[in-house]
Parts: structure tokens; C-alpha cells; sequence
């Protein structure tokens, strides 16, 4: 059978026309297969030719139809020209010219037809395969020339399967891939998409833990971000400010303090003490007291309520701003004391005394008065000394107003007008009256400049205030305890000397005097009382007046120059 001489359609080839007789058969190749248009080609068994319908025989190797002849293989067959020149360069993918043609596009396979279909006629009118014989494959793409020797093709290669019939590689993941089946025409809109190198899928804890760490990092740039807005905001605001400015403070909070605090003494004591406004005929001043009972009864210092005289005015302001008028009820200026009463006064607070015996040095204390007229004024300190012998007044220039006061002395800060006034202890109860003050410009009367507290304050001890208050209240006047002596106050020794002479002239020891009876003659030294020394006649006085009238003192006396030991009962005399 005469060959077309037209180009195939798949490979653009034009087949070689018959060997000429007397030519060495070209070399067998198994597994070649003859394309020709119009004609089906079927498989040989190795190491025969592929046969053609009506008898033809074609070899396996094909020409081009523009080409001349090509080279020479051994036995005189021509190979084929490649359709391209050789490459100078042997520029990759291109080396030296090679028996083949441009690659055919990809096809997809198909089932194999059943044994016995028949398969769709040839293009070109070519003769009908006999019942059973497979039809030629509609563009089926040139096959590889499998290496001389009919070896084995490679694992997934076709090669010749039985009775004729092409095998096609199976192909996974496309439909009709499974041996035997032809090809079906490549649609590149039509390939399944295959991610290569694809990662296997999540799993959910995976993806939990993705989700958390995505989570985790988006809260921290929001954090991050908050916080750069918030503090750029804040610094604007600080430099340029927002208007009206707001400031933060504290909450409301209970009013109650711990009775043991300056607050909760001071608390307890406010509303039992009071200011005194004081004016006379020439003279008028301010000072403090402190409610003794319900009656009405003020206690405070002599000093403070002197300028009244006998003619002028007290008037009384409580610590909640009520006033009244008061009238003096009595006063002792030997002891800087005095009492007042007002009347028609309700829910009057009385202050709870102590007692200054059990007052120790160190002991914490609070002063409460009206210094310079500033009532309600509250100051704390402690108590710095005990039984301080101090004197007060003696204006007159007679010592009929001088004070004799064995104090209480404090740092608690005391001031003009602080005079009256409750020194209290840690549980509110009243110890001492504040009295004198020393003062930075009088080093020599304390409580004699108007200066203020340079921390050395004395009050007179409740003890001996109670006392005197209760003689006032009771009988308009008070007792002093005298020893029946007149001493000596120009005597610069170590000790109280007792007078040569009284006042009078007459015996400076009283006939039946408690220190007639005692033993004391005039000239001794009175060095000692109750075992304590004495270094003074004012210190003397103060000692005495610590006491109580018909109190018993045990004397150390100096006479002749030997020291001997007596005891005495205080007498009582009338103050003034």
C-alpha cells in the first residue's frame, strides 16, 4: 500500500516511503508505532515491525517533509533531519540535533473501549480494522524510540500490550485513567488544581492553638497601643490643660478619732473648756478655764481675772460659740487660782480631774486654750519636769501678789492667754492649770513677757487646784500651810535661812507656831524637806505650799554647824 505523501497531522512528519529492495532491514524496535494519516497502526509483538491495514510495513524513524535526505546510520538507513538547526552555543535545553519533534500537547486518557467495539473512523477514509482490531488512536502523540534491544520500558511507560492493543499509563486523580485507556485531548481549563508540595491539613488543636497565639498578640498591640494613646493624651492635657481643672481628694471618712490620739483628747476636752474676756477700770486681758461642775463653777488663774477688780466684767464663750456673763466667786493670788460661775447655762461639760501624784516625766500631754485670743487651740508635748519650784507676779512690789507654785513643767507650746487653761493627760483627765510661761525676753518671771513659747511651760498641779477650788467655792477664800517662821531673803547660802528679827521687829519664830513647837531657832538653815533639798527661801515656801494645812514635813536643819532632823505640823493661815 502507497503511503500519503502528506505531512502527518500529529507530528508534522511525513513517513518514509517502503524499504527498497536489497536494503538491510533496519534494527527492530519494540514497542515503535508507525503513524499515517488515514491508517491505524497497531502494535507488534518485539522485535517486529508495526503492521499496517492492507500489508505495508513502516519503519519506525520518520523524515521531514522539507528536509533532503538526512545522515547515515549504519546499515545505510537515513536518519531523519531535525527540524531546527543545530544550536552554536549548545544553549540548554538544546545540545545536538536529535531524531525529534516539538512535544505534543498533553492528553488525557480514556477508557478502553470494550473488546469488539468498534472505534470511530479514520479522518482520512482510511480502511476499516477487522472486527476485534483496535482503531488507530484519535491524535495519539509520537512515541519515544525505545533503546535498541527491546528492553523493557520504563515502570509507567506504555509499551505493547496483548492482542494489539496500546496500553495507556494510568494517571491519578484524572477520570478514565486505568491501563488500556486512550488519551483524551488536553483542556488546560479543565485540569484539577493540585497545590504541589502542600502542607497535610490542620488539626483542630492546631488551629485552637493559632487562634490563641493570634488572640494573645492582638490584645498586646491593643494594650500597646492604649497605653501610647493614653499617656500622649495625658502629657497634652498636663502642658495645655482641658479647661476647668478638677482635682482628685479623698473620700469623707468618720469624724471619730482614738481616745488616746491629740484628736480624740482634744475631742473630749473642747467642749468643757472655755475663753474668759476681762475688762476693769484700767485694765482689761484674755484667758482660758475649764468647767468643775454643773453648777456652773470655772476654775482659772488669779492673773487672768484680776483686772475685773471689784467693779468690772468676765464674760464667758463656750468651745460651740455660746457667751454668758460670769461673776467671781473667789480667788487666792498666793496661788495664782481663781473661780467663776456662770449662771442660766445648760448642757454644760465638766472636765474628769487626775491626780498630778501619778504624773510621770514623760508622760504625754495636751495644752488647750486661747493664746493671743485664738480660742480652741489645741497643742501637745510632755511632761519635761516635776514639783519645778517657780514665782509669779510680784508687781505690787509688797510680795502680797506673788505665787509660789511647785509645777508641772511641759514643752507643750504655751502662750499669753494659754492662762487657765487645762494640761491634760492621755485620757482626758485634767493634771495641771497652765500658769507661767519663761520667755525668751524675761529670763528672770516667767510668764512676765509677752513673748512667745520657747518650749518651757508650768501649770500647777491639780492636786493642790482642787484643793484651793474647793476652799473658794465653799468658803469665797483658801487656806495656805505655814511653818511659823520669817526667813531670811537676802540670805545667799545653800538653804532657807531663818530671820534674826520678824517683820515687826519682834521674834522671827512665832510663839506656839508649828516651828515654836518643832524646835527651830532663828539663824538655822533649813536644808531639807521630807529628804529632798532645798536651796532657797522661795523654794522653801513652794514646798510648803505643796502641802496641805496640819501636814506633817520631817526638816533637815544646819545650826552651829552640825545638822539635826525635826518634825513639824503645818499650820493654816487665811489668804489675804
Amino acid at each position: 500500500m502507497q503511503l500519503p505523501a502528506e505531512p502527518s497531522p500529529l507530528t508534522g512528519f511525513t513517513p518514509d516511503r517502503p524499504q527498497a529492495p536489497g536494503a538491510p532491514a533496519a534494527q527492530d524496535r519494540s514497542g515503535e508505532v508507525s503513524v499515517q494519516s488515514g491508517a491505524a497502526a497497531t502494535w507488534t509483538e518485539p522485535g517486529r515491525q508495526p503492521q499496517v491495514p492492507g500489508g505495508s510495513s513502516v519503519p519506525g524513524e520518520y523524515a521531514s517533509a522539507a528536509a533532503g535526505a538526512g545522515a547515515q546510520e549504519p546499515g545505510g538507513v537515513e536518519r531523519p533531519r531535525p527540524l531546527h538547526d543545530p544550536d552554536p552555543y549548545s544553549t540548554p535545553p538544546y545540545g545536538e540535533p536529535g531524531p525529534w519533534a516539538p512535544a505534543p500537547p498533553v492528553q488525557h486518557p480514556a477508557a478502553t473501549p470494550a473488546h469488539g467495539t468498534q472505534l470511530p473512523q479514520p479522518p482520512h477514509g482510511g480502511a476499516t480494522p477487522p472486527h476485534g482490531t483496535p482503531g488507530p488512536a484519535p491524535h495519539l502523540p509520537q512515541q519515544s524510540q525505545q533503546p535498541h534491544g527491546g528492553a523493557t520500558p520504563p515502570h509507567g511507560t506504555p509499551g505493547p500490550g496483548p492482542h494489539g492493543a496500546s496500553q495507556a499509563m494510568s494517571v491519578p486523580g484524572q477520570p478514565g485513567g486505568g491501563q488500556g485507556a486512550p488519551r483524551q485531548a488536553y483542556d488546560p481549563w479543565n485540569v484539577p488544581l493540585q497545590q504541589v508540595g502542600s502542607l497535610p491539613p490542620e488539626t483542630r488543636e492546631k488551629r485552637e492553638k493559632r487562634g490563641r497565639r493570634v488572640l494573645f498578640v492582638g490584645v498586646a498591640v491593643i494594650a500597646l497601643l492604649s497605653g501610647l494613646i493614653g499617656g500622649a493624651t495625658g502629657a497634652y492635657l498636663e502642658r495645655n490643660g482641658t479647661g476647668d481643672v478638677e482635682l482628685r481628694q479623698a473620700d469623707a471618712e468618720s469624724a471619730d478619732r482614738p481616745k488616746g490620739s491629740v484628736a480624740g483628747i482634744a475631742s473630749a476636752t473642747l467642749p468643757g473648756v472655755v475663753t474668759l474676756h476681762v475688762s476693769g477700770d484700767s485694765a482689761q486681758g484674755t484667758g482660758t478655764g475649764f468647767v468643775l461642775d454643773g453648777k456652773g463653777h470655772i476654775l482659772t488663774n488669779n492673773h487672768v481675772v484680776e483686772p475685773a477688780g471689784t467693779g468690772g466684767e468676765v464674760s464667758v464663750t463656750f468651745s460651740g460659740g455660746e457667751t454668758a456673763k460670769a461673776e467671781v466667786v473667789g480667788r487666792d493670788s498666793g496661788y495664782d487660782l481663781a473661780v467663776v460661775k456662770v449662771s442660766g447655762v445648760r448642757g454644760l461639760k465638766p472636765l474628769p480631774l487626775g491626780n498630778s501624784e501619778n504624773v510621770q516625766v514623760g508622760d504625754a500631754v495636751v495644752a488647750i486654750g486661747a493664746p493671743f485670743d485664738l480660742e480652741n487651740t489645741v497643742t501637745s508635748g510632755i511632761i519635761s519636769a516635776k514639783e519645778r519650784p517657780i514665782t509669779a507676779g510680784g508687781e505690787k512690789g509688797d510680795g502680797s501678789d506673788i505665787s509660789y507654785v511647785d509645777a508641772l513643767q511641759t514643752d507643750a507650746p504655751i502662750n499669753p492667754g494659754n492662762s487657765g487653761g487645762p494640761l491634760v493627760d492621755s485620757k482626758a483627765r485634767v493634771i495641771g492649770i497652765n500658769s507661767a510661761i519663761r520667755s525668751a525676753d524675761d529670763s528672770s518671771e516667767p510668764g512676765g513677757g509677752q513673748a512667745g513659747s520657747i518650749g518651757l511651760g508650768f501649770a500647777i498641779p491639780i492636786n493642790q487646784g482642787k484643793r484651793v477650788a474647793e476652799e473658794l467655792i465653799n468658803f469665797g477664800k483658801a487656806t495656805h500651810p505655814v511653818i511659823g517662821v520669817t526667813l531670811d531673803t537676802e540670805f545667799n547660802g545653800d538653804g532657807a535661812r531663818i530671820a534674826d528679827k520678824g517683820r515687826n521687829g519682834g521674834s522671827s519664830v512665832n510663839e506656839n507656831g508649828p516651828g515654836d513647837e518643832a524646835g527651830l531657832k532663828p539663824g538655822d538653815v533649813i536644808t531639807e524637806v521630807d529628804g529632798r533639798a532645798v536651796h532657797s527661801s522661795d523654794e522653801l515656801i513652794v514646798k510648803v505650799r505643796a502641802h496641805r494645812p496640819k501636814d506633817r514635813l520631817r526638816l533637815t536643819v544646819e545650826r552651829d554647824g552640825d545638822d539635826r532632823e525635826v518634825t513639824l505640823v503645818l499650820g493654816s493661815a487665811s489668804s489675804g
